[in-house]
């Protein structure tokens, strides 16, 4: 039957409804997925067009998955970090919400006290089991949706919850109905999604619980869990793994709108950050991050990573203050004590500093040919330089302009006497053999004692202005 398709306005065959596969050996995908080995990705050649939704945005599991993975947060740090999800998402709310547990009185706490600050956004969402005293305790919280867990993969269903599909479906169809009894949006986590059967289960249960939300006229909320980071972004990549064919899926075959999409992953092949773009480009409106993607095991989405990809795709940040960003990672360091390690991109103490001399050579002449963007302008956090054993003298000449002010005015270069003996002095000490780069106290000691009466150090630029 041809109908006209509202998303193409063309005119399609009517979707083919998938009926489930209730088999008696779970299919695990051995030729994937042989545990002794790397998983394989295979290829099907079906290009998956792109459909990027009107509207997209960021969800937050920073107090969720997050805090599983860490020391957990005190209650005066979940509202400082709350306070400032706030303040990089903007008045449109591009970081939509925020999930909470609300399994002790500690987690209840924090959701109370950061209820009391009044703020639009992030929404506050909650994760529980999915039992009726459960969605009946949200409610009370005056909360509007909560997640709970939906277990797709055979290895999930078969091997964790000792359940056939058939029984795994309805008891996640049963706890659907319990949150609708409670008047609470159920947001279902697909777990283990890109190890599972996607024809088999994952379609014939979508839309059983789009037929459900159409006849309670409550929404459901769909989270694809690319739990163990199995995903991959090639658009020609074969089911299980793909993103975009996870992602198209949902939408033609199980008539999920973009706004109740939402993509979920983790780092553990170093695809996260790929995976949630693709899940954006495809149809997801939202991507689901943590704060410097700290979470289980690899971690999540890293937020400030999709605060970026926000910007190259829609060309602006669109209200979101990426200064933020540095106050973030300022606060984890200062605050929290997590050691940020130091590359990490926006956030890491090194992710814009240079130690060789030749890159330090492009900088002196324009800081462009080094740094990936204005950091200055954009986070807050001058391009910098270390001074090591291969920094040489534009090194040093880098190190002087970002530090000093040089008397008369203008800027050091290579050839400045300063640099020249600075630069002799750091020889000096790697022949006589430091292996360590140099502090900026040594080097401010080291102005000190070649200028007669140290003139040279004062009025120090840009001192810890964007440090993190």
């Amino acid at each position: 039957m041809l109908e006209l398709s509202p998303k193409t306005n063309l005119l399609e065959s009517e979707s083919y409804k998938y009926s489930l596969q209730d088999i008696e050996e779970p299919n695990l995908y051995r030729e994937i997925f042989n545990y002794e080995e790397i998983p394989k990705i295979s290829f099907n050649h079906r290009r998956v067009p792109l459909g990027m939704p009107g509207e997209i945005w960021i969800t937050d599991t920073s107090f969720r998955d997050g805090m599983q993975s860490v020391e957990p947060y005190t209650t005066g740090q979940i509202v400082s970090l709350f306070r400032l999800l706030s303040k990089l998402g903007g008045p449109y709310g591009i970081i939509r919400q925020t999930e909470f547990f609300v399994y002790s009185a500690k987690d209840r706490e924090a959701i109370a006290r950061c209820q009391e600050l009044g703020l639009r956004f992030p929404e506050i969402t909650t994760w529980i089991r999915a039992n009726r005293s459960d969605f009946r305790l949200v409610r009370e919280l005056g909360i509007a949706e909560t997640g709970i867990l939906v277990s797709c993969s055979d290895y999930h269903i078969f091997k964790k919850l000792r359940m056939t599909r058939r029984q795994a479906m309805e008891l996640y169809l049963s706890s659907v109905r319990d949150a609708f009894e409670a008047g609470v949006i159920p947001r279902c986590h697909l777990e283990d999604i890109t190890r599972a059967d996607f024809y088999g289960f994952v379609l014939p249960f979508v839309n059983e619980l789009m037929s459900l939300s159409k006849e309670a006229g409550i929404p459901v909320r769909i989270r694809a869990c690319d739990t163990m980071g199995y995903g991959v972004p090639f658009t020609e990549a074969a089911m299980p793994r793909s993103v975009a064919g996870i992602i198209y899926g949902l939408q033609n075959y199980a008539d999920v709108p973009s706004s109740l999409l939402e993509w979920h992953g983790h780092n553990d092949f170093h695809l996260a950050v790929a995976n949630a773009s693709t899940a954006w480009l495809h149809g997801a409106s939202a991507v689901n991050c943590s704060l410097l993607g700290i979470g289980e095991r690899t971690g999540n989405v890293p937020l400030e990573a999709m605060v970026m990809q926000y910007a190259a795709f829609r060309g602006s940040f669109d209200g979101m203050d990426p200064h933020v960003i540095t106050e973030i990672a300022c606060y984890f360091r200062d605050e929290i004590g997590y050691d940020i390690p130091p590359m990490s991109p926006f956030v890491g103490k090194n992710f814009n500093v240079t130690r060789a001399g030749i890159h330090a050579d492009g900088m002196l002449k324009d800081e462009e040919i080094y740094n990936i963007f204005d950091t200055e302008k954009i986070l807050g956090r001058p391009a910098s330089v270390v001074v090591s054993k291969t920094s040489g003298a534009a090194g040093v000449a880098c190190w002087l302009n970002e530090h000093l002010k040089k008397p008369g005015g203008g800027a050091y270069d290579k050839r400045d006497p300063l640099v020249l003996a600075m630069r002799e002095r750091v020889d000096r000490a790697y022949e006589d053999g430091r292996e360590t780069a140099l502090t900026d106290g040594e080097l401010y000691r080291m102005v000190g004692e070649i200028t007669s009466d140290g003139g040279n150090t004062a009025d120090p630029q840009h001192s810890g202005r964007g440090k993190v």
